[in-house]
């Protein structure tokens, strides 16, 4: 209006009262200002007043930040500036923010990331140990640790601690062929082999998976094959070789209930998942289903459930303990005697360590009468997973468990979901209707939750899973698993035959469902791999939507976007070559793959597809449309983006003349080999021979976009990375010319 106008922009020529008059609807800071009225410093600590219990939950996502950063620095100066940086913020936080809940939360959470991130870099260096440099055969004595027998591959695997042999790691895994493994062969038992070893594994590809980074938290220097047969020096004491006890259960278990049925009767009673064909292991896995064959929170619930219920129960038959002493304390503590136990037989491992953490957490929690199933109980139980073994972070065990757990507590605090599920005085049907779509939504969100964790780690993940838990959850936790213990019970007194018999229907018709499922049409998305950027985008985002409670906590649904539409727009690459140089495949247009090595083991085979997001088998390359393949090499075209792509590549040891390779490499753009290629070859782009590939490991080649991505810039120069430097190559160069 003209009479708000000053009496000075009301003088003047027109020009001038124009621009006053549209200068006011956009004052120069009108959008910043809009912005810092609507996130003002008072706002935000509002709304962290109000999110005050909210707060604990992130000291593990801090410390987790921490060991993530150490992980991906990968380097010691990059790791000691990310902890200054962590105190510099501390120093900033509590200098201009003092006093205030805004200032509080930057402090802890910088100060965890420090710790997280000194954390692993000292347990990286506690349990350093030597590796093997190079492949040897040799004879040794050594002291049997672990026993593993994984009978769907014939074989048993040994971790073995060889003592003071100057020649081998401290400790090591090698595998024995099934026939050559005898009874003997147990825990603490001192034995004589013969075994081909070599060094731990790195990653074949770019975000494949790096058996290297496992093996140096394990302390293993080596693993191998056993040649010949094993002399047992010093036998096992049967007091204490829990593994024997374990290894005799699981016998006798797949004894009482024939095929697949008894190999994952077994597994869930002790842990073994050896006898597991590949094939329903593989349909578990494309179902959904994947879950119930690692022992973890879902096993260890409905043990701890059941003896709990148990003991209740049985004690309040007597009127006397009813009323003089407090039997859910009791029963608590026996319950966790048995997550304990549990625990032990089925080996220990982290996964069902950390369900037992859990466990023994509500069972405190019930005793003290609080509230057992909450956030906090799921965040206690990762900073004491975190704090132990901080590597775990990084594995697709611990993302996706503490990822499930957290979206169903998550999802049935939400206040809605807590009144649509809550119990109430209805008719049975309803109850039932109301439990299954309990069950559906559930499994729905953690499906949804664990999607990107599977895509990342394993590059495919299934569909339908949401449905078939639906059914497979409560035929394993109320049908399976109780028939299985009730049949040990009467097999003490010789009984338990018929109660077999149901179990191995019930488990057959877990594996029909399994294997139903995952023939499905569309039962498994696959994805090449995806950046770490997205997937981080997509945990962040995850995070942030599940720990908070205010309306704030909906912005975790941006990262989460942009983290899909990362992944959506990542375009696969056209080449794929495994860090020996043996191995080569090219994707066509179709995004089919075909490879050189039509012979190549399928373990190599099942890795490449994978990583290139591929269901379907990969033909042989000398099938190729503009291949020209002869048993020596390949020479091929593939055409990208309006180029032809002349790639050359070896495929024997057999001795090709140096002019003639030389004058091959001129005209093409790529050479791939296994060899050390003499310095007259020199493609028109890239010579991948294992002169680069011992240096940078496996790589991709996107041609369209002409961008390398090599197994040594994704995981970085760790101290479990050997790739050999290039002054190195160059020396051994030079030794061999």
């Amino acid at each position: 209006m003209r009479d708000e106008l000053s009496p000075k922009s009301a003088e003047g020529t027109g020009s001038g009262r124009i621009a006053v008059a549209l200068s006011m609807p956009f004052p120069p800071r009108q959008l910043s200002d809009f912005w810092r009225q609507k996130w003002s410093a008072e706002k935000l600590e509002r709304l962290l007043e109000r999110e005050r219990d909210q707060l604990p939950l992130w000291v593990p996502v801090a410390l987790g930040c921490g060991i993530a950063a150490w992980f991906s620095l990968a380097n010691a100066a990059w790791s000691l500036g990310f902890i200054c940086l962590c105190a510099s913020v501390i120093l900033a936080a509590v200098t201009t923010m003092r006093g205030s809940r805004t200032g509080k939360a930057l402090v802890w959470f910088a100060l965890f990331a420090a710790i997280g991130c000194a954390l692993i870099w000292y347990r990286s260096w506690s349990v350093a140990a030597p590796v093997l440099e190079r492949p040897l055969v040799t004879v040794f004595n050594a002291e049997i640790v672990r026993v593993e027998p994984v009978l769907a591959r014939d074989m048993v695997r040994l971790t073995l601690r060889t003592g003071d042999n100057p020649e081998l790691p401290p400790r090591v895994r090698v595998n024995v062929p099934l026939g050559k493994a005898h009874k003997d062969l147990q825990d603490g038992a001192v034995i004589q082999l013969r075994a081909r070893l070599m060094p731990p594994a790195m990653p074949a590809l770019p975000g494949a998976y790096d058996f290297s980074k496992r093996a140096w938290f394990q302390g293993l220097g080596a693993t191998g094959q056993a040649l010949g047969s094993i002399r047992v020096l010093r036998s096992a004491d049967p007091l204490f070789a829990i593994a024997g006890y374990r290894q005799r259960l699981s016998s006798h278990v797949q004894s009482q209930m024939d095929g697949a049925a008894g190999a994952i009767g077994a597994t869930l009673a002790t842990g073994d998942r050896g006898a597991i064909d590949e094939a329903d292991a593989e349909a578990m896995r494309r179902s959904g289903l994947a879950h119930l064959l690692s022992i973890s929170g879902l096993h260890v619930t409905a043990v701890v459930g059941a003896v709990y219920l148990l003991m209740l129960k049985l004690l309040a038959l007597s009127q006397t303990l009813a009323l003089r002493f407090r039997l859910p304390v009791f029963a608590a503590g026996c319950a966790a005697l048995a997550a304990v136990a549990y625990t032990l037989l089925t080996g220990a491992q982290v996964p069902t360590i950390r369900a037992c953490v859990a466990a023994l957490l509500v069972m405190i929690a019930l005793i003290m009468g609080r509230s057992a199933i909450t956030l906090r109980m799921v965040a206690a139980g990762a900073l004491f997973v975190l704090f132990f073994w901080p590597e775990s972070l990084v594995g697709p065990s611990f993302q996706l468990s503490f990822a499930a757990v957290t979206a169903i507590i998550a999802l049935h605090e939400h206040p809605r979901i807590k009144a649509l599920f809550m119990l109430r005085e209805e008719h049975w049907l309803r109850r039932t209707g109301r439990f299954f779509l309990s069950l559906f939504l559930t499994g729905l969100v953690v499906e949804i939750a664990l999607m990107p964790i599977a895509l990342y780690h394993f590059h495919k993940a299934g569909l339908y899973g949401a449905l078939a838990n639906i059914i497979a959850i409560p035929l394993t936790t109320f049908v399976i698993m109780p028939l299985e213990a009730l049949a040990l019970v009467l097999d003490s007194v010789g009984l338990g035959a018929p109660v077999w018999w149901l179990c191995e229907q019930a488990l057959n018709s877990l594996i029909g469902l399994a294997h139903f499922v995952s023939a499905r049409p569309g039962a498994v998305t696959m994805l090449p791999t995806m950046p770490v950027v997205a997937f981080g985008l997509a945990l962040l985002g995850g995070l942030w939507l599940c720990l908070w409670r205010e309306r704030w906590r909906y912005w975790g649904l941006v990262p989460m976007l942009v983290g899909a539409l990362i992944i959506l727009g990542t375009r696969a690459p056209d080449i794929y070559i495994t860090g020996d140089g043996r191995h080569l495949a090219i994707r066509d247009d179709r995004g089919d793959l075909a490879m050189l090595r039509t012979r190549s083991g399928d373990y190599i085979r099942d890795m490449i597809r994978e990583n290139a997001g591929v269901d379907r088998e990969a033909q042989a390359l000398d099938d190729w449309p503009n291949a020209d393949c002869n048993a020596d090499a390949c020479l091929l075209t593939v055409h990208k983006d309006g180029r032809d792509w002349r790639i050359l590549a070896t495929r024997s040891s057999h001795h090709i003349p140096v002019i003639a390779l030389s004058a091959a490499c001129r005209r093409a753009d790529i050479v791939v080999s296994e060899r050390w290629l003499p310095s007259g070859c020199q493609p028109r782009w890239l010579k991948a021979d294992r002169r680069l590939l011992s240096q940078v490991g496996g790589m991709t080649i996107d041609l369209e976009n002409q961008k390398i991505s090599t197994a040594l810039a994704w995981t970085g120069k760790h101290p479990w990375t050997r790739y050999r430097s290039a002054a190195a190559e160059g020396n051994e160069s030079r030794k061999r010319d």
